[in-house]
C-alpha cells in the first residue's frame, strides 16, 4: 500500500485556517495578542531578511526570529545541504555507532572557540544550557548556580532557575537553589562565592533583556574571582553567538576572558533544523563521562542527527566564506551611528547601545509638557506601551518587522539576519524617522492606538 501525502495541497487548502488552528488547538493567547496589536498578518513565502505577503509586499525582517535566522532565511548554501544529507540516506540516531557529521561540526566549531576542547549536541538554546547547569554543578560538587538580574536563559526548569525574570519563574516553583546578582557587581559576586557552595557563574555578555552589556573588565575580574573560589564561568551565547555582536563570540570583545563553558544555539541551525550546543573544556567532559559505566549520563535522543549537524556545518562554512561576522560587524556600527544621531532631535528617544546587529533603542520621558502628559498616561497603565507603539506603525505603515525587548521595557530590540547592508540600515531609519516624527507631533494614529493599548493594559488587570 502507498501512502500519499501532499503538503503543498494540504496548505493550498487549510492554509488559511493558520489562527483559527491555533486558537483552537495551540496557545490561543498568541493569535489573541497578534491581533490586538495588529500583528495578525498573513506571511506567504520568505527569503534572505525579507517576508512577502499574499499582495506580494515585501516586509523587512528586524527580528531574525529572535535570533534564529542568522543568515536570512532560506539560504542557499544551507538548502543545498539539507538536501544533500536526505538523499545520503545515513544510517542516522542508531545511537550505537559514530557518525562523521557531528564529529566534523564539532572540530569546526571550535576552530572558532579557543580555550574550549569538547562540544555536546542537543536540541535548543536551553538545553544547552541545562547541559551547562548539570556539568558545572556535577564537576565542582557544588549546587548553587548564580545568574544576573534580568537575564534570560531559557525556560525548561533548570534554565528558569537562572532567568532574572519574575514573569517567566511565577507560578512555576520549587526551582534549583540559584541566586541572582546585579550585572558588573563584583563586589555581590564575591560576597556570593565566600559561601562556598557556588558551582558557577552564568552569564549574558550582552543582555537580551534591554541589551545591556556587562561593563568592561567584569567578565575577566568575575573569572578570576569564580576560578579563585574553585568556581566555573558559563558563557551564554546563545543569542550574541554565531556573529552577532560582531565577534564570533560576544565574550571575545574583552581580552583573557576564557569561558569554562559556552552555551550557542539559534543561528547555528540555519533557519532549519533545532540545534543546540555546549562547548567545554577537556577536564569537565572528562570528569562527567569519566567511565564507560557514565557514557549515556548525560544525552539526548535527537542530539548530533544528520540534519542539525549538516545544517550547522554549513551555516559556518557561509560565515567564514562570506565575512558574517565582518558584515556584521560594520552593518552595525552603521545602523547604530545612524541611530545615535536621532537622540538630540526626538526628547522621547533616550538611548542607543549594543554592539554589531544586536542594538536597543531605548524610550524615555520627554521634557515637553504636552508629550509629557501623554507618556505619563501610558506608563500609568503599563509600563512599555510606548515601544509597542513604535513597533505597531513600524509593521503597519513601512512593513517592518520588530518587537520589544522584554516585558515592562521602552526598549525596542534590533536582531536583524546578519546579511543586511546599507540598503536595510536606510530603510529602518527612515521608517523609524517617520515614526518618531509622528509621535511627536502629539496627536495622529499613533496616540490613537495608544489609547487601545491602555484600554488592554487595564482590561489585563
Amino acid at each position: 500500500m502507498t501512502t500519499e501525502f501532499d503538503l503543498g495541497r494540504l496548505l493550498a487548502e487549510r492554509g488559511a485556517e493558520r489562527y483559527e488552528l491555533h486558537a483552537k488547538y495551540l496557545n490561543h493567547q498568541l493569535p489573541r495578542m497578534l491581533q490586538t496589536i495588529g500583528f495578525d498578518k498573513v506571511y506567504e513565502r520568505a527569503e534572505g531578511a525579507y517576508f512577502w505577503d499574499a499582495d506580494g509586499d515585501d516586509h523587512l525582517d528586524m527580528l531574525a526570529g529572535f535570533g534564529v535566522m542568522g543568515l536570512g532565511r532560506h539560504h542557499p548554501v544551507v538548502r543545498k545541504a539539507l538536501h544533500d544529507v536526505l538523499d545520503a540516506g545515513l544510517a542516522d540516531l542508531t545511537r550505537f555507532d559514530c557518525q562523521p557529521l557531528p564529529g566534523l561540526l564539532a572540530e569546526r566549531l571550535l576552530a572558532h572557540s579557543p580555550h574550549l576542547d569538547r562540544v555536546f549536541f542537543g536540541n535548543s538554546g536551553t538545553e544547552a544550557v541545562e547541559t551547562a547547569l548539570k556539568f558545572a554543578r556535577f564537576v565542582t560538587g557544588r549546587p548553587r548556580v548564580l545568574y544576573c538580574d534580568h537575564a534570560f536563559h531559557g525556560l525548561t526548569t533548570g534554565s528558569l532557575s537562572v532567568n532574572g525574570e519574575s514573569g517567566f519563574r511565577d507560578g512555576f516553583a520549587p526551582l534549583l537553589p540559584d541566586t541572582a546578582v546585579p550585572l558588573g557587581d563584583l563586589d555581590a559576586l564575591a560576597r556570593e562565592l565566600k559561601k562556598g557552595d557556588v558551582a558557577a557563574l552564568i552569564v549574558e555578555p550582552i543582555q537580551g533583556k534591554g541589551v545591556h552589556e556587562a561593563p568592561p573588565g567584569y567578565l575577566r575580574a568575575a573569572q578570576e574571582l569564580l576560578h579563585r573560589h574553585k568556581a566555573l564561568l558559563i558563557a551564554d551565547e546563545v543569542q550574541t553567538g554565531l556573529g552577532r555582536t560582531g565577534d564570533f563570540y560576544a565574550y571575545q570583545h574583552e581580552d583573557g576572558v576564557e569561558p569554562d563553558l559556552v552555551c550557542v544555539a539559534k543561528a547555528l541551525s540555519g533557519g532549519y533544523v533545532p540545534v543546540g550546543a555546549t562547548l567545554g573544556k577537556d577536564w569537565i567532559f572528562k570528569k562527567v563521562y569519566s567511565s564507560m559505566d557514565r557514557v549515556l549520563v548525560h544525552s539526548a535522543s535527537f542530539g548530533s542527527n544528520a540534519q542539525a549537524m549538516a545544517a550547522g556545518l554549513a551555516v559556518l562554512s557561509v560565515m567564514e566564506n562570506e565575512q558574517i561576522v565582518a558584515n556584521a560587524r560594520a552593518t552595525g556600527e552603521q545602523l547604530k551611528a545612524r541611530l545615535a544621531t536621532l537622540i538630540d532631535k526626538y526628547e522621547l528617544l533616550a538611548d542607543v547601545r549594543g554592539r554589531g546587529l544586536m542594538v536597543g533603542i531605548e524610550f524615555g520621558r520627554p521634557k515637553s509638557l504636552g508629550l509629557r502628559s501623554r507618556w505619563t498616561m501610558l506608563q500609568a497603565a503599563r509600563k512599555g506601551l510606548f515601544a509597542q507603539m513604535v513597533v505597531v506603525p513600524l509593521l503597519q505603515r513601512h512593513r517592518i518587522l520588530t518587537q520589544v525587548s522584554g516585558d515592562h521595557l521602552e526598549v525596542i530590540k534590533l536582531i536583524p539576519p546578519l546579511i543586511i547592508g546599507e540598503r536595510e540600515v536606510d530603510r529602518f531609519v527612515d521608517a523609524f524617522t517617520d515614526v518618531m516624527d509622528e509621535a511627536h507631533s502629539g496627536g495622529g494614529l499613533m496616540w490613537d492606538f495608544g489609547k487601545t493599548l491602555i484600554k488592554q493594559a487595564v482590561a489585563n488587570r
